[in-house]
């Protein structure tokens, strides 16, 4: 079979593109998993990165960048996270996702890790992703390959998420395994299925499902979630329950310094529930607790101390 000049050309050609192109991928590919360090690592006592783990692509993680503190005696509780929208990105969140991993966390939240100009990341998310990142982080804790070997409390797990991502959480909520659930700015809607596309379609009874502490952080009257919000407040009785407003609307603070007051609370609750902490705890507890006491915030509880 004979080969003219013209096609050995056109052959190498395509070689040469061929090749550019899995150099590109390959490096799109570190570029992902390259962990950032979200505005200053967060004030807590464990600086914290961001980053898309090869083995769990769909999703980033937020954690301390020094493991070496933790292992038997001291381990990282897990937190799941839903974005807003059911949006397939963090990116909104990355400041208070990053704040709370600060303290001694591993947070996964749905989405590969945003960068600078995809911010919004694309399509819809599921609730379900909520569950591989729970199976994810305690695979890993087995894993004596993984950097997370031995180093993860696979007993202290929170489901969390803001708005659509709210009601990810709550989907996911009554997974035996789950020990508390943050819901923000979020709660289910009176008409099952009348939000939009790809919201998880919950009904009222769903709150009947829930087993564990769950804290609710509204944002005010002015939140369009906040009747949902305060509807689920007033129909859970058969777990301890908290919703704390504060007026700054349906966005609360995830975007501001280190994720503002928002993050200041959710990362008490998550003290409390999923490391003992007492002394975070008495922002919920105590008649009154220490967070009525706040200018900023109106509070309520049931089957609290």
């Amino acid at each position: 079979m004979k080969f003219n000049g013209k096609f050995f050309r056109f052959l190498l050609l395509f070689l040469v593109f061929f090749s550019f192109g899995l150099y590109a991928q390959q490096d799109n590919t570190l570029k992902v998993n390259e962990p950032r360090v979200v505005e200053d690592g967060g004030t807590g006592d464990y600086s914290a990165i961001m980053y898309t783990d090869g083995s769990l692509i769909t999703h980033t993680i937020f954690r301390p960048k020094n493991l070496d503190v933790f292992g038997d005696q001291y381990q990282l509780p897990i937190i799941v996270w839903g974005n807003g929208a059911c949006a397939n990105s963090p990116w909104e969140h990355v400041n208070f996702l990053s704040e709370v991993a600060s303290h001694g966390f591993l947070v996964i939240a749905i989405g590969p890790m945003p960068h600078e100009g995809q911010e919004h990341g694309g399509g819809r998310s599921v609730s379900s992703q909520l569950t591989d990142a729970i199976d994810w982080a305690i695979a890993q804790n087995s894993n004596s390959e993984s950097v997370f070997y031995n180093k993860i409390d696979v007993s202290k797990i929170s489901v969390s998420g803001m708005s659509c991502g709210g009601l990810q959480a709550l989907e996911v909520a009554p997974d035996p395994r789950v020990t508390t659930a943050i819901i923000c700015n979020s709660g289910i809607l009176p008409n099952p299925g009348g939000g939009m596309p790809g919201m998880p379609a919950l009904s009222k009874d769903h709150l009947e499902k829930l087993h564990t502490p769950t804290l609710y952080l509204l944002g005010g009257e002015s939140d369009i979630a906040y009747n949902n919000g305060m509807d689920d407040f007033n129909r859970i009785n058969h777990v301890p329950v908290f919703v704390a407003n504060m007026d700054v609307g349906h966005g609360g603070t995830y975007r501001q310094p280190h994720g503002g007051e928002f993050a200041i609370v959710a990362t008490a609750w998550y003290k409390w529930q999923l490391k003992g902490d007492e002394e975070a705890g008495k922002m919920f507890t105590g008649n009154p607790c220490q967070l009525s006491k706040s200018e900023v915030w109106t509070v309520d509880k049931k089957n609290l101390p």
